[in-house]
């Protein structure tokens, strides 16, 4: 008979797993001598054995039970099933190197590739980081809503920038968040986001796709609180029967003037 330290010598493994195997029942406990000591015969010695086995390829000690007596069929089968569940954790440990490669390259966090790529795009076009800031908040949400989706809406914004008038908007947008409400230039945006939400409309196109209400509010407050030229340019839109500025909503003519703010 054996020792509780002899066994783990036999075994390969530390008294500490052994003792961790009899807490989780992996291991039973063995009757014990007249002095109190555990005492372990060849049988023990065989099963920890099967143990260290199962639990040095791989298997979660979770699982060692059910392959412990298990037939050649059964254990094949329940490899097959951890192998299974290794290679989905392979991937998703893969894909969380593959993230944080991005961020200790400096790409923004929460945010998208195909977003990055999208904001780099208007820093091309001269866009104030100020504003790329604001709207890459914006982004931040807008994905994390609809996940699923953010790289479609990413796609139709590039495709926007093919637009004269769109590339005329964001050419504005230097020095635009520090204009008072009356700079006459607001009016000329108003001109401009008139005719690309006609143009969207036209191809029905309404935007905040998959959005609830309050989060469409939510939005619209950041860009409206964003400047005073902002609300200005919101209230002219709604004076042209426009309503909101994430959604693209047209107001009918006979509701004008009890949905517009006083």
């Amino acid at each position: 008979m054996l020792t509780i330290s002899q066994l783990a010598a036999y075994a390969g493994v530390t008294v500490r797993a052994v003792r961790h195997y009899h807490q989780i029942g992996l291991l039973p406990e063995p009757e014990r001598d007249r002095s109190g000591y555990r005492s372990y015969d060849a049988a023990a010695v065989v099963r920890l054995i099967r143990i260290r086995t199962l639990a040095d390829a791989g298997v979660p000690l979770a699982r060692v039970q059910e392959l412990l007596d298990a037939g050649p069929e059964e254990l094949a089968d329940g490899v097959q099933a951890i192998d299974k569940d290794l290679r989905t954790e392979i991937r998703r440990l893969q894909d969380t190197r593959k993230r944080l490669a991005r961020l200790a390259a400096g790409e923004q966090p929460a945010l998208p590739r195909s977003v990055v790529g999208y904001l780099d795009r208007l820093r091309g076009l001269g866009v104030e980081e100020r504003y790329i800031e604001m709207e890459r908040d914006a982004w931040i949400m807008v994905a994390a809503q609809v996940p699923h989706l953010i790289d479609f809406v990413i796609a139709k914004k590039h495709e926007q920038l093919d637009d004269p008038d769109m590339v005329k908007l964001y050419s504005f947008f230097r020095g635009a968040l520090d204009w008072p409400a009356d700079d006459p230039r607001v009016v000329e945006i108003a001109d401009i986001v008139e005719r690309l939400r006609m143009r969207a409309v036209e191809a029905g196109e309404a935007g905040a796709d998959g959005f609830d209400d309050q989060f469409v509010d939510l939005l619209d407050s950041a860009m409206v609180e964003s400047s005073p030229g902002a609300e200005r340019l919101v209230a002219i839109l709604a004076e042209r029967g426009w309503k909101g500025w994430t959604r693209i909503e047209r107001v009918p003519a006979d509701r004008l003037d009890t949905d517009l703010p006083p």
